[in-house]
Formats: structure tokens, C-alpha cells, sequence
């Protein structure tokens, strides 16, 4: 189970709504989600948690790059929605090619000199383990995201799981506009 909440805040303060993730399939829309939140180019914040394993920052400043913080990469890499905050870039892994790939799979989708595989997919648990693995255990990403809002990277960085959002909210002032929506 997971929750998602963007705060984007506004010349009046802040101003929550939850928000499903289910249409979004990379950081990319993530960012275009949080900035339809607001008319201006103001700050907004997705926020997410997954069941006490993990949180996650994203911060959305006008038309700029989404800034990222994830309070435990390994833990987000199992999640669908983790997934979606750990970019090759933050990862520190070369990004993907895909004209490479075209230009190395057969119509039939198996690589130039592959022999097909029959219907048991050993290859792809492999893949799993290589990408948990490209994960570090523990925070990753921009812990300072948060410092001129009102809560230094330090204390970013020593929340847990299971109150992470709550106390982000107290250090934002707008604990009650993120419990409405929770």
C-alpha cells in the first residue's frame, strides 16, 4: 500500500491533494503531474511512502529539472512507484540507448545470434537481482531539497519511514492541508 500527495504552495500557502500514480510511468510525468498542480511556476512536492519501507521527495521548481530524495534506494527499487524516482542519472548508471537495442534485436525480439528462449524466463530473474543490486541500501539523492523550506538535509535524512511525511509537513507548516488529503 502505498500514499501519494502533491503540496504545491501558493502566495496563500499551501495546498494538498492526494494523487494516484497509476498512469505514471516515468519521473518525467511525474514532474508534468506536479506542475499541472499549480498555475504558477511555484514549488510543488509529490510525496510518497510505501507501507514503512520507504519515502520519496520529488521537488518540482517551475519549468526546472525534479529534484529528487529517496529515503531507501534498495527498498524503492522493489516498488513500482520507486521505480519511477530512481532515474539512471540518480542511480549513477549510464541511461539506456534504445536506437542500441533496436539495431541489436531480430523482428522475432531475440538479439543477433540469441537462440530463442522457451516460455521459462531464468534470464530475467537474473536481470531483477542486477538492478537491486545497482541500488544502495539507504538514502540516495538530494537530501538538501527540503532546506529552504524549512527542514535541513540532516533531519531529512533521519526520519523514518513511517513518519517521514508527517514531519515534513510540521517543518513546512502545512500539517493540516496534508492530513486533509491523507
Amino acid at each position: 500500500m502505498y500514499f501519494a500527495a502533491l503540496l504545491a504552495r501558493t502566495e496563500d500557502g499551501w495546498e494538498a491533494s492526494d494523487t494516484e500514480l497509476d498512469d505514471v510511468e516515468t519521473l518525467a510525468d511525474l514532474a508534468d503531474l506536479a506542475r499541472e498542480a499549480t498555475t504558477d511556476d511555484e514549488t510543488v512536492l509529490v510525496c510518497i511512502e510505501q507501507e514503512g519501507e520507504w519515502f520519496g521527495v520529488v521537488r518540482v521548481d517551475g519549468e526546472d529539472d525534479p529534484r529528487v530524495f529517496v529515503s531507501d534506494a534498495a527498498a524503492a527499487m522493489r516498488s513500482s512507484y520507486g521505480e519511477l524516482l530512481l532515474s539512471d542519472e540518480l542511480l549513477g548508471r549510464e541511461p539506456e540507448d534504445p536506437a542500441a537495442l533496436d539495431q541489436l534485436v531480430d523482428l522475432d525480439g531475440t538479439e543477433d545470434g540469441e537462440p530463442e528462449r522457451d516460455g521459462d524466463d531464468e534470464g530475467g530473474a537474473a536481470g531483477s537481482a542486477t538492478d537491486e543490486e545497482a541500488a544502495p541500501v539507504g538514502p540516495l539523492g538530494d537530501s538538501a531539497l527540503l532546506a529552504d523550506l524549512g527542514m535541513e538535509n540532516k533531519a531529512l535524512l533521519s526520519l523514518t519511514p513511517e513518519d517521514a511525511l508527517s514531519e515534513i509537513a510540521d517543518a513546512l507548516g502545512c500539517t493540516d492541508v496534508l492530513e486533509a488529503v491523507r
